[in-house]
């Protein structure tokens, strides 16, 4: 009996961060290793990823991670995942080469190279598993299907596609092997859902290629500045066909883009209308360029432009500076997280004069399937069950009909979490043995230390801001030794405020004082716990506020040590400079003392300094 399960680690119910794991038997195969940019309120966070636990645990189960195609959804964790473990990474040639851009800055990796390159015609044989590959359309070339041909069936990934009866060689669809893997038995599909809801098919690739050439021709004196995620190949390809075509110059500005492009064209993936000399301009030099000559395309970093355009429209920008002479044209569609930021950042770019054109405004733009696509995908492979991936839950609801649709009864769509572990049992998949899967947030160089704790503190400083209480205390005397020192960072201007500092002050002190006076074992924790109380429930009654309070406590004694330089004077009543020697075994409280003497000849240094004990 084969032992077949499907688990997603994410991918489901959110937007990116695709991965899922396939076992079979004892062998485990990994889809996709992507991330997923933070959410609005992940502050700070540069990505997140999944979390690897389990299958660290399971590592020498790994058959290989499987790529679907080289945009960071799919390949961004690659970089934390071969960090703790150690498999072979299967993809397309581009795909690998984009993969290896994603690792090159990582340290622990430098020696890592165990890449196969697969296309279309690969078959892999595992044993209990044949894995095979079918051509997508989707924003990159060479985007892949995965097929995993096991004894009861096969299960089919399809990664990000679409269907575009116009689409160019490099990322069309090879409709004669989907028909080909759908004839024999699917067992479970799990299919891109990101693009059905709403219902709308998504313009043809050649008509977003005319629309762009015309927003350039109908800008000829204007300076574009162009708006793109750096992965997007296909659009990269437009932008330089748009810019070659109207007699433009092109400047690459991203910290990823000119990776990216050299890549492409290395592997030829980009044609380049004319020599490249003639086409791209370095971004040092663009200044010397007439606006009517000029196309800068922004890819951001990481891949996310519309946070560095925020920059250049606040003048931030070291080499661009955004003014009337500027169209900034939007063509990436922001997700839901980002439509927020793009409505601010438009709005500063017509402050600073600029227009402003969103190729979503005017086509649906997608690389994702749409209700028409899964439906035709969902009939070509027949499969006996369905798993909705990439999309939030509305989404997935909205694949969800959409298969029922197409005769898919709803008892064999699975609408899966992350750690969900749908079980092949001889003749149905169920649900069993689930598990929690969270996230690993990435914060600069670190992997994981950031957690639900550190993000609720940088929420509760952006909202309400610091109030920090400095006191010095004598537990000796049980008192508070000196006026509590009292600092605002976000909450309320100290100035305007006085009468509330100074009850939040004498309320600080009796606090501590009854504490001391009232509590026979003390604890450093309980006490800056019951003043962190009392000082948060008194700023929330005065302001309906609550900033982070830190009480900070010291002891003023806490350093004593015992008086060793005591000062001695000779009989005339002149001071004695003191020096310290160091204590000798058995005379531990010696000091040495030299009298102060005249300047003369100086003697041979025969004579040793009289020690004299301290008290």
């Amino acid at each position: 009996m084969t032992n077949l399960s499907i688990i997603p680690f994410g991918g489901v119910r959110e937007n990116g961060k695709n991965m899922y794991a396939v076992t079979v038997n004892d062998e485990i195969f990994i889809l996709d290793a992507g991330l997923k940019y933070p959410e609005t309120d992940q502050l700070g966070v540069d990505v997140v990823v999944p979390d690897f636990e389990y299958l660290i645990k399971n590592t020498d189960k790994i058959a290989g991670v499987f790529l679907s195609h080289g945009h960071a959804d799919a390949i961004g964790a690659l970089p934390y995942f071969l960090q703790q473990v150690n498999v072979p990474i299967f993809g397309s040639e581009l795909t690998i080469e984009l993969a290896k851009l994603a690792i090159k800055d990582q340290d622990a990796l430098k020696d890592y190279n165990d890449y196969h390159v697969v296309n279309e015609k690969t078959e892999i044989d595992f044993g209990d598993v044949k894995v095979s590959f079918f051509n997508t359309t989707h924003s990159i070339p060479e985007s892949l299907g995965i097929v995993l041909g096991t004894e009861y069936g096969q299960v089919v990934y399809t990664g990000d596609f679409k269907f575009d009866q116009t689409a160019e060689s490099y990322y069309r669809t090879d409709i004669a092997r989907l028909v080909e893997v759908g004839q024999s038995k699917v067992l479970a599909l799990l299919a891109d859902a990101a693009g059905t809801e709403g219902g709308a098919d998504s313009v043809n690739e050649s008509k977003i290629g005319d629309y762009i050439l015309e927003t350039f021709r109908d800008n000829k004196k204007k300076r574009i500045i162009v708006a793109a995620v750096a992965s997007n190949i296909q659009r990269i390809q437009q932008v330089i066909n748009a810019t070659a075509a109207t007699k433009r110059q092109l400047v690459l500005s991203g910290n990823d883009i000119e990776n990216v492009v050299r890549t492409a064209i290395r592997l030829k993936k980009l044609d380049l209308p004319i020599p490249e000399s003639k086409l791209f301009v370095n971004l040092k030099n663009a200044k010397n360029l007439a606006a009517s000559q000029t196309v800068i395309l922004e890819t951001g970093r990481m891949g996310e432009p519309i946070k560095h355009l925020n920059r250049m429209a606040n003048g931030e920008d070291k080499y661009v500076h955004i003014g009337e002479e500027d169209l900034v044209f939007i063509t990436t569609t922001p997700s839901t997280a980002m439509e927020g930021v793009v409505a601010k950042t438009r709005d500063m770019l017509f402050k600073q004069g600029a227009d402003v054109k969103q190729i979503s405004n005017d086509m649906r733009s997608s690389g994702h399937a749409s209700r028409n696509d899964l439906q035709m995908m969902i009939n070509i492979m027949q499969p006996d069950y369905f798993m909705p991936i990439q999309g939030e839950y509305r989404v997935m609801t909205a694949a969800k009909d959409a298969a029922e649709e197409v005769n898919i009864s709803e008892d064999h769509i699975m609408m899966a979490m992350k750690g969900d572990q749908f079980k092949w049992l001889d003749d149905h998949f169920e649900l069993q043995d689930s598990f929690t899967i969270g996230e690993t947030l990435i914060d600069g160089a670190g992997i994981g230390d950031i957690g639900n704790v550190v993000l609720r503190d940088r929420r509760i400083l952006s909202e309400d801001g610091i109030f920090v209480s400095v006191v010095t205390i004598d537990r000796k005397k049980r008192q508070v030794v000196s006026k509590p020192k009292l600092t605002s960072r976000g909450f309320v201007y100290v100035k305007a405020n006085r009468d509330l500092m100074k009850e939040a002050s004498d309320l600080t002190v009796k606090q501590i004082e009854d504490y001391l006076s009232n509590t026979k074992n003390f604890d450093w924790n309980e006490l800056k716990n019951s003043v962190r109380e009392v000082l948060s429930r008194f700023l929330f009654e005065q302001t309906r506020r609550r900033p982070m309070v830190m009480p900070v406590v010291m002891e003023v004694n806490q350093n004593r040590r015992p008086n060793n330089h005591k000062s001695t004077t000779t009989q005339s009543g002149a001071q004695l400079n003191k020096r310290q020697i160091p204590k000798k075994p058995g005379n531990p409280n010696v000091t040495k003392v030299t009298k102060a003497v005249k300047k003369g000849p100086r003697r041979p240094n025969n004579r040793r300094p009289q020690p004299k004990t301290a008290e």
